[in-house]
């Protein structure tokens, strides 16, 4: 793997390894599990499944490509971009999950809803944490082009888009008009509504 390649692992590691953490921390924090994808419905499965390939296979499938391959060609792109992407991404991420604190939640049941988290990164993203993932294997796929690395960032770009749906479903059950009130005001991805 080049040096571009090995920083990109490197960002995925820190990442992911920095999300685990948080999340254990606001675990304990709330009193309350936080992994509830196994308490929602079964349409949960499938994006539970896809960011599950998808996080595994950033970790795992590099080396396993190192070995079979030796050096990987980076097509069209040096892997700054990609890398400068994954940067960006993975803080993004991880500002907006350590922003939720108590109401950071991976996946989504009826009942098992926070309050709502309107400011900060909020204040113009629904889906701080989902924008900043997507970024983050976006940028994989730049640093390190590949087929295995364009599916991994598709699946977790498709698990990203449904969990979003469920989510927002759970959400407006739960938490009624002042969640009708905030989808109002923030966009689901970037920005205000027109």
């Amino acid at each position: 793997m080049s040096k571009t390649e090995i920083a990109a692992y490197l960002v995925t590691l820190a990442y992911i390894g920095a999300f685990l953490a948080l999340s254990l921390k606001q675990a304990r924090a709330s009193g309350q599990p936080i992994w509830i994808f196994t308490r929602g419905s079964r349409s949960q499965r499938l994006p539970a499944l896809l960011f599950k390939l998808g996080f595994a296979g950033s970790v795992l499938w590099p080396p396993v490509r190192a070995l079979l391959a030796g050096e990987a060609p980076f097509g069209l792109f040096s892997g700054v971009p990609g890398l400068t992407l994954m940067m960006i991404g993975a803080a993004l991420a991880l500002s907006a999950q350590r922003h939720m604190g108590r109401s950071w939640r991976i996946g989504a049941a009826e009942g098992q809803s926070g309050a709502i988290v309107d400011s900060g990164l909020f204040a113009v993203s629904r889906n701080p944490v989902f924008v900043g993932q997507g970024l983050l294997f976006v940028g994989l796929f730049l640093a390190r082009p590949g087929l295995i690395e364009l599916a991994l960032a598709l699946a977790v770009l498709a698990a990203i888009a449904l969990q979003v749906r469920i989510e927002e479903s759970v959400l407006r059950r739960d938490l009624g008009a002042p969640y009708l009130a905030y989808q109002s005001r923030v966009n689901r991805w970037v920005g205000r509504p027109c």
